[in-house]
Parts: structure tokens; sequence; C-alpha cells
């Protein structure tokens, strides 16, 4: 009974976080057995600065480049 009290105070907890059991189950299986991040493959359209910025990086001003993040090694616009 304690058992069942505690497993319906989770879900409930879930529900109202906004975090179905399906959408939890996948955040989890998205990031991979690893936890390694993923780059945005490049595109014909480089990045803005801010872009760059929103994407977890820093614009190197001496290569004109974003280092790390979203947008690692990719030319600034």
């Amino acid at each position: 009974m304690r058992i069942r009290r505690i497993l319906t105070a989770f879900i409930a907890t879930a529900a109202l976080a906004g975090l179905g059991l399906t959408g939890a189950a996948t955040a989890g299986a998205t990031t991979g057995a690893t936890g390694a991040t993923t780059h945005a493959a490049p595109t014909d359209a480089a990045p803005t600065v801010g872009e760059c910025e929103d994407g977890g990086g820093t614009v190197d001003w001496a290569t004109n480049t974003c280092k790390g993040g979203k947008y690692d090694g990719q030319k600034i616009d």
C-alpha cells in the first residue's frame, strides 16, 4: 500500500511538472549511453554571433569562429 502511494505521488509530480512519462524516457534515451553532446551539422548558412552564444559557444574573434557549443568550429557570419 505504501509503495502504491509513493508511485502515485511520483506520477502526479511528473504530470504536474509537465514531464509525461514518455517524455522523461525519451529525454534519457536521446543523450545516449556515453552522454556525448551532438554538434550541428555544417550548413551553407554561417551562424551569427547571437546563435553561437545561444548554442553554448563563445566567439573567437581572432579566427572569426565559434568555439564550443552547438556551432563549434563554424565560421561566424
